[in-house]
């Protein structure tokens, strides 16, 4: 890997770093750019080719996982769990938690009690799967980033 592309990799990580960080804020793709010392374009270009995503469907897929957690552990209403973790309309969130979890935020309430267990492997055990690693599940081979987040199908 060139010095060149390490350097973009890092800046690259600093951004994301930065979203997880204000995942409940609205996403300011201007000012993640900015920390990523590149233009609004180039950062949403390179994102994807490096993480799998988008920036903001992994802000999105973020936001989620938060409200996964806050569903399982607490007993605080859906509204308020979508409003807090930075979703505006529960339509939007509720639509974004079927799509990434497979089921509604209600029914993953009913279904996934608390966790007992050290945070670590709650948070291994509760990240939602992504296409890529349904594929690998599935006999697809799969090739994933040097940061172990994209993965792409690769012929067998």
């Amino acid at each position: 890997m060139s010095r060149k592309v390490e350097d973009l990799n890092r800046r690259l990580l600093r951004a994301r770093d930065a979203m997880d960080r204000a995942y409940a804020e609205p996403l300011d793709i201007r000012a993640v750019a900015a920390v990523a010392c590149v233009s609004e374009a180039h950062f949403s270009r390179a994102f994807r080719a490096v993480f799998g995503e988008t920036p903001h469907r992994y802000l999105q897929r973020r936001r989620v996982e938060r409200s996964m957690f806050l569903l399982r552990e607490t007993d605080r209403s859906v509204t308020d769990i979508c409003l807090d973790v930075g979703f505006n309309s529960l339509g939007t969130f509720s639509r974004t938690f079927r799509q990434i979890v497979g089921e509604t935020p209600s029914d993953y309430r009913g279904g996934h009690a608390p966790m007992v267990a050290p945070n670590c492997f709650q948070m291994t055990a509760t990240r939602p799967v992504v296409a890529a690693q349904v594929a690998g599940a599935a006999g697809v081979a799969t090739q994933s980033s040097s940061f172990g987040e994209a993965g792409a199908v690769v012929a067998p």
